[in-house]
């Protein structure tokens, strides 16, 4: 099925089906063979992401179609950012949502015949690697069919260049329709999953890839401090406020002993008190809130986890 791509894409690709050229970003023809898998791996090699693949579960639903169509993208308030790291393909971060565009030359029967498909004829031309690397580009093709599910959808992907601009609606439906049946199996195991949050993968990395983060997001240093202001600002106005409000009852404690005002040192008392009390109550109830959906999220993990590894040992 994946050897069957549609070269209308290309229609230079019908005058030569040998079709071996592609042009690399420094603009060389990667005519060789040696020069073709370098550029092949290093343009879908998922590097430390296949890496991360086998604990993904803790970050994401285990489901390959979790992903949003573009037209929802943007009522989720995402902007579309082009990459050409297949890392972040489908990684999302507050606003914003990493795609990498569809390569012109992976649509083509003549590279998928002649570099990804084994050949006893010619062996030499095989990508090594090819299985990771044909399990990729499966993957890859199929998170389309999700991305693009409506023609709404269609005219977004070539608005935002993730398509080639010369390819009509009904040329892409009948291509992606070919990628809708393909399993989990036949796909490298980041693609068991759809959208991955940022956030989470820079987490996670500490801990699993031993890594200071994932994707850097702060290059300056005035961003990255910019992200500790809410926290900071916050514990400071937690912290003045119970100050303050001992400080109100170490003072009214004073005014009692000269035995004046006792009407007023009895309600500063008082509400000194139910400020303290209603900031510890506030504190905890954020970190119990936090804690809580923390371990719902491990829950429903854990839960999917062990019902996939059931449904795997029935079937």
């Amino acid at each position: 099925m994946h050897a069957s791509g549609f070269s209308e894409f290309s229609p230079s690709q019908r005058k030569d089906p040998r079709w071996g050229t592609i042009i690399s970003p420094d603009r060389e023809r990667l005519d060789d063979p040696l020069q073709l898998n370098s550029f092949i791996n290093k343009d879908f090699g998922l590097g430390d992401l296949e890496r991360l693949a086998p604990h993904l579960w803790l970050l994401s639903k285990h489901d390959g179609g979790n992903i949003s169509p573009l037209h929802r993208q943007f009522v989720k308030g995402r902007r579309i950012f082009t990459t050409e790291d297949i890392r972040l393909r489908l990684v999302w971060y507050y606003d914003r949502i990493f795609i990498k565009p569809l390569p012109q030359y992976i649509t083509s029967h003549a590279f998928w015949s002649e570099y990804l498909i084994s050949s006893p004829l010619n062996p030499s031309k095989a990508l090594n690697q090819k299985d990771e690397i044909r399990k990729t580009l499966l993957g890859f093709l199929r998170t389309y069919s999700y991305l693009i599910t409506h023609e709404s959808d269609f005219y977004i992907a070539q608005e935002q260049h993730l398509i080639p601009k010369d390819v009509t609606w009904t040329q892409l439906s009948n291509f992606m329709m070919r990628f809708e049946s393909i399993i989990d199996d036949d796909v490298a195991r980041r693609f068991h999953y759809g959208e991955l949050r940022l956030t989470r993968l820079n987490f996670y990395s500490r801990l699993i890839l031993h890594k200071r983060n994932f994707q850097r997001v702060h290059s300056q240093y005035g961003s990255y401090f910019a992200s500790c202001y809410g926290p900071l600002l916050f514990t400071f106005a937690t912290l003045s406020l119970l100050l303050n409000a001992i400080q109100v009852e170490m003072a009214v404690e004073q005014v009692n002993l000269e035995n004046r005002w006792f009407g007023f040192w009895d309600g500063c008392r008082g509400f000194s008190i139910t400020c303290l009390v209603l900031t510890i109550l506030l504190s905890l109830w954020l970190a119990v809130l936090f804690l809580y959906k923390f371990v719902m999220e491990w829950v429903y993990a854990l839960s999917q986890q062990r019902m996939r590894k059931a449904s795997n040992l029935t079937a």
